[in-house]
C-alpha cells in the first residue's frame, strides 16, 4: 500500500494523466487531487467521457486539456513543467484493432511515440504507461510473468508491445525513467457499458439489469485475471513514487493472481445483482462463437509487483464485482 512518504511525494507534484476522461484515467485524477496532487488531464473524448470528470472541474487543482496525443504540439503543451506523467491514452478493444489496425497503430504507437518525446524533453521524472496482458500472446504458460511473452495474436497486442520496446530505448537512449503497467481486464466504477467494444463486465451487468440475456463467447471456460480498479489505481501510484532503482524501468503485471471463467463470472454477476432485483436469477445465459484474437487463459504471477514495488491486492473478484454492481446500480439503472 502507499505509505506516508509516497503521499507527500503525490501531495507535492504536478501529475499528468492521459486520457484521463477514460475509465481508468479518471479514477486516477480523482485519487491524485485527494491525496493533494496538482493534476492536468489530457483527452480528446474518443473513448472517454465527460461526465467522468465533471465533478472534478471546479477544483483549483486540476487543469483539463481536451486535445489528441497523436499531436506532437499538444503532447509538448500538456508536458511543460509536469514531475510525472500518468499515460493511460489508448485505443483499446482486441476487435477494435483487427478492425481498424490503422488507427489504433496511430493512437497506440505514433501517440505513444509523440507522449515519450515530450515528457524526454519537459524533463519529467517518470513516465508510468499502462501496458496490457495482451502482450502474453500465443504463451500458453500460466501464471505469467513479466519476461516470458509469446507471439501477438491481434494488430492491439503488437502496439503494446511496441510501447514496451520504445520505454526501454527511451530509458537507454535518452535517460527517461519508466514504468509499464500490464492491466489484466480492469473493471469497476465507470467503466463504460455502452459500444460495440464495451468490456464484459459491464456489458453484462447493463444487460442483466434489463433482463436481457448476455452472451458469452464460447462455452464459457476462457479465464480471465479480473482486476479491480483500486488495485490498479495502486500500482499506478506505487510506481510513480517507488524510491526502489530496482523497480524502476521494468514492467509488471497490474493484477489479483486469481482467474475466473466466464461461466463463474455471469454466476456471481446474477447472485449479487439479484440482491437488488430477484428476477435477475432467472435470466438466461446464451453462447455464441469464439472471439478472433482472444487467448483462452489469463492468469498474472503478481511477484514481481510484491517484491519491487510492495503492491498488496486490496481487493478481490468477489469484492471487486460487489462494489462494482452496486455502482452500477446506483448510477446506471434507469
Amino acid at each position: 500500500m502507499i505509505t506516508e512518504p509516497q503521499k507527500e511525494i503525490i501531495s507535492s507534484s504536478k501529475i499528468l494523466v492521459t486520457g484521463g476522461a477514460g475509465f481508468i484515467g479518471s479514477n486516477l485524477c480523482e485519487s491524485l487531487l485527494a491525496l493533494g496532487a496538482e493534476v492536468t488531464c489530457l483527452d480528446n473524448f474518443a473513448t472517454g467521457h465527460r461526465k467522468n470528470i465533471e465533478p472534478l472541474l471546479n477544483n483549483p487543482k486540476f487543469h483539463f486539456t481536451e486535445g489528441d496525443i497523436r499531436n506532437i504540439n499538444t503532447c509538448h503543451q500538456v508536458c511543460e513543467g509536469q514531475d510525472y506523467v500518468l499515460h493511460q491514452a489508448a485505443l483499446g478493444s482486441v476487435p477494435r484493432s483487427l478492425k481498424d489496425p490503422i488507427t489504433s497503430n496511430d493512437v497506440n504507437v505514433s501517440g505513444f511515440l509523440n507522449m515519450l518525446v515530450a515528457a524526454k524533453d519537459a524533463g519529467v521524472k517518470r513516465f508510468v504507461y499502462a501496458a496490457s496482458s495482451s502482450t502474453y500472446g500465443d504463451s500458453e504458460k500460466l501464471p505469467k510473468v513479466e519476461d516470458e511473452i509469446g507471439k501477438p495474436l491481434s494488430p492491439y497486442a503488437i502496439t503494446k508491445y511496441v510501447n514496451e520496446l520504445y520505454a526501454d530505448i527511451f530509458h537507454k537512449s535518452y535517460g527517461l525513467d519508466t514504468i509499464g503497467l500490464r492491466y489484466f481486464n480492469v473493471f469497476g466504477r465507470k467503466q463504460d457499458p455502452n459500444g460495440a467494444y464495451a468490456a464484459v463486465i459491464p456489458k453484462f451487468v447493463m444487460q442483466f439489469m434489463k433482463l436481457e440475456s448476455p452472451v458469452i463467447n464460447g462455452d464459457g471456460t476462457y479465464s480471465r485475471d479480473f482486476t479491480y480498479i483500486d488495485n490498479v489505481l495502486q500500482m499506478n501510484l506505487l510506481a510513480l513514487t517507488s524510491d526502489n532503482e530496482e523497480a524502476v524501468n521494468e514492467v509488471y503485471n497490474t493484477a489479483v493472481g486469481d482467474r475466473t471463467n466466464l461461466v463463474e463470472l455471469t454466476q456471481l454477476l446474477k447472485q449479487y445483482l439479484s440482491e437488488f432485483d430477484p428476477k435477475i436469477a432467472e435470466v438466461e445465459v446464451k453462447h455464441g462463437p469464439n472471439r478472433p484474437g482472444d487467448i483462452p487463459h489469463s492468469l498474472a504471477s503478481v511477484e514481481k509487483a510484491k517484491k519491487l514495488l510492495s503492491y498488496n491486492p486490496s481487493h478481490t473478484i468477489k469484492d471487486g464485482l460487489k462494489e462494482a454492481v452496486t455502482w452500477y446500480w446506483n448510477n446506471l439503472k434507469n
